[in-house]
């Protein structure tokens, strides 16, 4: 089977996606600053047994956004209802990473369309990894040198992606040239501040969210993750009220890349119970 590159476009804001298989449709949702790219050693497996779709968020991905789209994860969250109304889909499973595992949260509390949800490593409000960058960055001063520093961050591509894996021998060799290639797209830097400004709301709404999901859902976690606190998968396995954990030992922040097969089996075992 071939991957199929589909575009929409819902309120404005411009969604390219890639669909692949047949079967019952699953949503893959990447995490900030990637993209359907992200799946690309899991969707061949993951088509055998579903219609997959593979989405680049506005904002991310393959998409252009312009200052004024709406980046947050509760906007994306209303993108996504939008885009499966538009494609008539019914009973669905979500897979979601990091940002994108957040979004998928939001959209399950709201859509019991959602039969299952997979969160790798997904932000969360029990994790404060991260949190003093973000604050700086939401200041002038941060948001200034953010702007002065991203056109001549290509150098620091590789050295970013390694620290996103427990083991950086398994970084495949076109990892960092496909991240790259996306996040050097026009517009991109203003869409990351644009999200990073709505995060502190974006979690206020997320901890009142999880709560109301009704899906089943599996967390994926990496024993090695840098980004978003393992530590946090407890906190959040017990606010979920049909949760599984599994964790990866010696993955980092990237199970669904690092380490595809055993990602790709967990998913496959989760998502096919009756």
């Amino acid at each position: 089977m071939q991957i199929e590159k589909l575009t929409a476009e819902i309120d404005g804001a411009q969604i390219h996606y890639s669909r692949l298989g047949t079967g019952r449709p699953l949503l893959l949702l990447h995490g900030l600053l990637g993209g359907s790219f992200c799946w690309r050693r899991n969707m061949e497996a993951l088509s055998q047994r579903h219609t997959v779709f593979a989405l680049d968020l506005p904002g991310h991905g393959e998409n252009d956004a312009l200052r004024h789209v709406d980046c947050s994860m509760l906007a994306q969250a209303n993108r996504i209802l939008s885009l499966m109304e538009r494609l008539r889909l019914q009973e669905i499973d979500v897979i979601g990473c990091s940002w994108g595992g957040a979004i998928a949260m939001l959209l399950a509390a709201q859509c019991a369309k959602v039969r299952s949800l997979v969160l790798a490593a997904p932000v969360n409000p029990w994790s404060t990894l991260g949190s003093g960058r973000i604050r700086i960055l939401n200041g002038r001063t941060g948001e200034a040198l953010l702007r002065m520093v991203w056109p001549f961050s290509r150098p620091l591509y590789r050295i970013a992606l390694v620290r996103m894996y427990g083991d950086p021998s398994r970084l495949p060799p076109e990892a960092v040239k496909g991240y790259r290639s996306q996040v050097m797209r026009p517009g991109r830097v203003d869409n990351i501040l644009n999200t990073l400004r709505s995060w502190e709301k974006d979690m206020h709404a997320l901890r009142e969210a999880i709560p109301q999901i009704k899906a089943r859902s599996l967390l994926i976690w990496g024993t090695c993750d840098s980004a978003v606190d393992v530590r946090s998968a407890e906190a959040l396995k017990q606010a979920l009220s049909q949760c599984q954990l599994k964790i990866i030992e010696g993955a980092g922040h990237l199970p669904f890349e690092e380490t595809p097969d055993e990602f790709n089996r967990l998913v496959l075992d989760f998502i096919d119970q009756p």
